[in-house]
């Protein structure tokens, strides 16, 4: 089964991307609607793409993320009745969260995220108080863009406000990633949190997901760019395969008698590696050659090199393809395309960005040719697929951070 939306054939056109304050005015407003008072307290917390280093946070490897200007926004005013409510004004759903007894999975599904975030600060000891709380966002949901990571972390932050306490960064982005394993049953390793923690605006992060060091990597040459192609496919293989995955990198890492894959070798591999199942060699062989591909191109982007860095995203996908499996037809189709356009036609390089199975690819772009590269890559998708896609490009942003209350028109 798939999920897919469909049009005619056209050139696509980028997303334009509502300035911060104007998302803010908006779920200030919003939430005026709904509560009937204006909020005590404003937050947000970005999406994320990763520019390599795919499925090797989970094995202590390293990861380049950069935090998005896309967000979860986040406005709560205080109540006196020991509950949590929620309102999603993406989803129009209610839930609720009572403070006076053990919290528990519930419905609505996406209420979790929050219910996990609670449950955390519950457990660290924290007395949490009422709130009435909104949330909006401009994030694809399901997407790769990391919208589950994003909605926590902006729970932690509005918790934070509301209860005026300050978690230590990468404390609340540990908190976050145990409530998505917990209450979200998502067995994901640090980097959708730590990259909306962390997010610095004109850097990307290298992540070290043993160490929990992030490093981060300039990026002021604004001469490239990031365009973000949503394929706006999501096959349902993802929910299953996921944990599978993980569950392979640690069998051959056992079969290897190390305790990740991070401490593997090519050459460990190869010796090794004989009669395992196929599978597993090829899940280790990614994970191997993505932490490598990794901490080259930190290397390279802090040099300006972004043809190399192109070189290796491709090769990324191609690993993650071929040995990890994770891909499909339609990412790869983008990656496709991007390819033949190629360094004479903008791009620098491509490769999905996300678990996998649909979701969205990430390209490098000539920041002049931006528009050009989308309409030419929309358009090609589209007329091969059906499907249209969604395209905006972002720089990388800053992360998550408590939001100054806009000035609101008095209720009429």
């Amino acid at each position: 089964m798939q999920t897919s939306s469909t049009g005619s054939v056209g050139a696509p056109a980028l997303l334009a991307a509502r300035s911060l304050a104007v998302k803010v005015r908006d779920a200030a407003e919003a939430f005026a609607r709904r509560f009937r008072c204006a909020p005590s307290w404003l937050a947000c917390a970005p999406g994320r793409i990763n520019v390599i280093g795919e499925h090797v946070d989970y094995c202590d490897g390293l990861v380049m993320p950069m935090a998005i200007d896309r967000h979860v926004i986040m406005a709560a005013s205080p109540i006196t009745e020991p509950v949590i409510k929620i309102f999603s004004e993406v989803n129009c759903e209610d839930a609720a969260v009572p403070l006076e007894r053990t919290i528990e999975r519930g419905q609505p599904a996406w209420s979790n995220y929050l219910r996990g975030v609670i449950h955390g600060y519950r457990e660290r000891g924290e007395t949490l108080r009422g709130l009435q709380l909104l949330i909006d966002t401009d994030l694809p949901i399901g997407g790769g863009l990391s919208s589950s990571a994003a909605l926590e972390v902006a729970t932690a932050t509005i918790l934070d406000l509301a209860n005026q306490r300050q978690t230590p960064q990468v404390e609340k982005a540990l908190l976050c990633q145990r409530a998505e394993h917990d209450f979200a049953g998502v067995p994901c390793g640090i980097m959708d949190q730590f990259a909306s923690v962390f997010g610095r605006e004109n850097n990307l992060l290298l992540i070290d997901c043993r160490s929990h060091e992030v490093t981060p990597v300039p990026l002021h040459d604004h001469s490239v760019t990031f365009l973000v192609i949503n394929t706006n496919i999501r096959h349902n293989l993802g929910s299953s395969e996921y944990p599978l995955r993980r569950a392979q990198c640690e069998e051959a890492a056992q079969l290897l008698g190390i305790a990740s894959l991070r401490n593997a070798t090519p050459t460990q591999l190869d010796e090794k590696s004989g009669d395992w199942p196929e599978a597993i060699k090829k899940r280790a062989r990614h994970v191997i050659g993505e932490i490598a591909r990794t901490r080259r191109a930190a290397d390279l982007v802090q040099g300006g090199d972004w043809h190399g860095v192109g070189e290796l995203m491709y090769a990324s996908h191609d690993s993650l393809r071929d040995d990890f499996e994770v891909s499909c037809s339609e990412l790869d189709l983008v990656v496709r395309i991007a390819g033949e356009i190629g360094l004479d036609g903008g791009v620098f390089g491509c490769r999905m960005t996300g678990g996998g199975f649909g979701g969205c690819c990430i390209a490098v772009v000539d920041a002049r040719r931006a528009e050009a590269v989308a309409a030419t890559l929309g358009g090609r998708y589209q007329g091969e697929t059906g499907i249209v896609p969604t395209m905006f490009v972002s720089r990388p942003a800053a992360g998550a951070t408590p939001l100054e209350l806009p000035l609101l028109p008095p209720k009429s």
